[in-house]
């Protein structure tokens, strides 16, 4: 565990000001994704007030790329046409300066997505996000979870997490009933959200489309990329709470979660925000 935990109080107001901005720009989301998802992520998307895009074809993934606010590259289904794609869209991404995502779904025990995980993942994207499990394997630590089903929590994976960000220099986030986030030196946890979430196919996966969506949202103002995923994370499981209070079921809270998004006031962030904050000394973050 990290101690001294701080409540934060940036993390909220920069939430609240990433969100407009996401509303007003919008920021164009590449997405390469899971096929179980494609539809609910871009719905999620939309939902924020952002633009998706699901570009996932050999030959116009790399233009695109280039063209596009943020990038998500999801592990979940990955066809030799998508893995090829998401090689394409990588190195577009980086020539153009385009932030983007690595989900590595379900790393570890299965042997194509892991080999691949670990080949993009060192070349350098802006944030990683997965489950404890899958953060664990694509650090080396763990063998991975059950599929997409976590074996681990959030707080096993923190040495990995910051191992991961520090040799790549991304922000990682790991998701979980509170989820944790680090650039390798600050920590930030975020207990906003509810259990209904894992029970909606692509609840986690819409999250990293929506860590793109902001990331491309903070560039050129003073959110760096760490508060840019903190404040997707913040506004999505906010949203997920609102809809969990009028959700008959897993049903009703998979709707009523697109129009938590659509609806959700950015004054109000501040008030319902449960986030802290820790910044590890040098020397703890070397061990």
């Amino acid at each position: 565990m990290c101690d001294p935990l701080r409540p934060s109080v940036r993390i909220p107001a920069v939430s609240a000001e990433l969100l407009t901005r996401v509303r007003q720009i919008p920021p164009l989301t590449h997405c390469i994704t899971n096929t179980v998802v494609t539809g609910f992520t871009a719905n999620v998307l939309l939902a924020a007030g952002a633009s998706p895009a699901m570009v996932d074809i050999v030959g116009e993934a790399g233009i695109f790329a280039r063209l596009a606010s943020g990038l998500l590259i999801n592990l979940g289904t990955p066809t030799p046409e998508q893995r090829a794609a998401s090689r394409e869209a990588v190195a577009g991404a980086n020539d153009a300066g385009t932030p983007w995502v690595l989900d590595p779904v379900a790393v570890g025990a299965l042997p194509v997505r892991t080999a691949l995980a670990g080949e993009l993942v060192r070349l350098r994207p802006a944030a990683v996000r997965g489950n404890a499990s899958e953060i664990l394997a694509l650090a080396g630590s763990g063998s991975g979870g059950r599929g997409v089903d976590a074996l681990d929590d959030p707080d096993a994976a923190l040495d990995a997490a910051r191992s991961l960000a520090t040799r790549f220099g991304a922000v990682v986030a790991v998701s979980g009933p509170v989820d944790l986030l680090t650039d390798g030196t600050r920590v930030i946890r975020v207990a906003n959200g509810d259990a209904l979430l894992t029970r909606v196919t692509g609840g986690g996966c819409a999250l990293g489309a929506l860590m793109a969506a902001f990331l491309g949202a903070a560039r050129d103002t003073d959110a760096d990329a760490l508060e840019a995923v903190a404040a997707a994370t913040l506004v999505y499981t906010l949203a997920a709470e609102h809809a969990a209070r009028v959700a008959d079921g897993p049903g009703s809270f998979a709707v009523g979660l697109l129009d938590a998004l659509a609806g959700i006031d950015p004054t109000d962030i501040a008030a319902e925000a449960r986030v802290e904050q820790h910044d590890a000394p040098v020397e703890e973050v070397a061990r």
